[in-house]
């Protein structure tokens, strides 16, 4: 069985720094970095944290030009990438929560309670027929790239979908192409957090939320040759630790009614399993949230891991 690691930890950091974390829009606009993150670490710490906030993509690309210290992102693919460049280590997941289809009250397409791919299928016949709209990201943020593997598996090449008059491009963060969606009636792909901000400013509703294929794993990476490297390490210890999980687990609770991301320290035996399957790399027979030759001064911080079967 898995058991997902979770670091104690006690006492304060006297030194002053700050501390630059790239991260995507889908985690910026909900606040809770800003509001929770930032705020809480800095009276444990006494270390400032500042965000820069775009597509998982261009977070990547902020880090390795380096101008940031760690990335928080949602594209287990392109973070493998980040570290096999050698800009990348000690990479944790931090919470989790789900890709959502939604779309106008009406639902034209008629995917509502459909499975993801079938619904991607239907939206695709429809667009071509000019029945409805659909508005990608196009940014290669952690949002398109699972946009592109949802199409993928339902059989499209999206490099061909998105040059189709039926799907509109945004190349904009999470918030802004909700509003977008919205204002033309259209469908999209949004993460569960983005979405309930954004519920009462936009008039679409969740359609397809279940199915493994829209998980969202959310991980920090630390940037190996950062200056702060080891104020990285202490983010990173203190969001895996008990205080920092149990912030995640009850931001959003009072206003949403349930909390916008999930602890990876809170997670059921079905939900680890997609966790593992979408999230996690093969290494030396086992699969884990950080291959061996991307752990680098560590100190302790436990990887968790699973045998292959």
């Amino acid at each position: 069985m898995l058991v997902f690691a979770v670091v104690s930890l006690s006492g304060c950091v006297e030194q002053k720094k700050v501390l630059t974390i790239s991260t995507t829009t889908s985690l910026y606009d909900t606040g809770l970095l800003e509001e929770v993150i930032a705020s809480e670490f800095k009276k444990y710490s006494g270390i400032d944290v500042r965000f820069i906030a775009k597509g998982t993509g261009a977070a990547i690309q902020d880090a390795m030009r380096g101008a940031a210290d760690v990335i928080f992102v949602h594209a287990p693919e392109r973070e493998l990438e980040f570290m096999k460049a050698g800009y990348g280590v000690n990479r944790k997941v931090i919470a989790y929560n789900f890709f959502v289809i939604v779309g106008p009250p009406s639902d034209p397409a008629g995917i509502k309670g459909l499975s993801p791919i079938e619904a991607m299928k239907k939206i695709a016949k429809l667009g071509r027929e000019g029945e409805i709209v659909w508005v990608s990201r196009g940014d290669m943020s952690g949002t398109n790239v699972k946009e592109i593997q949802l199409w993928k598996l339902a059989g499209f090449d999206y490099d061909k979908l998105k040059n189709e008059g039926w799907m509109h491009l945004t190349g904009s963060g999470m918030g802004k192409t909700l509003l977008y969606a919205s204002n033309i009636n259209a469908y999209t792909l949004s993460d569960t957090g983005t979405y309930l901000k954004y519920k009462k400013l936009i008039k679409l509703e969740e359609l397809v939320s279940k199915g493994e294929e829209l998980i969202n794993i959310y991980s920090f990476i630390v940037v190996k040759n950062s200056k702060n490297f080891d104020a990285a390490m202490i983010v990173l210890r203190w969001l895996v630790s008990e205080d920092g999980q149990n912030l995640i687990a009850q931001f959003g609770k009072d206003e949403f009614g349930k909390s916008l991301f999930n602890p990876i320290s809170k997670v059921d035996e079905k939900t680890r399993e997609w966790i593992v399957k979408y999230g996690f790399f093969e290494d030396d027979g086992v699969k884990t949230e950080c291959p061996k030759k991307f752990r680098l001064a560590a100190n302790g911080l436990e990887f968790s891991e699973v045998k292959i079967q």
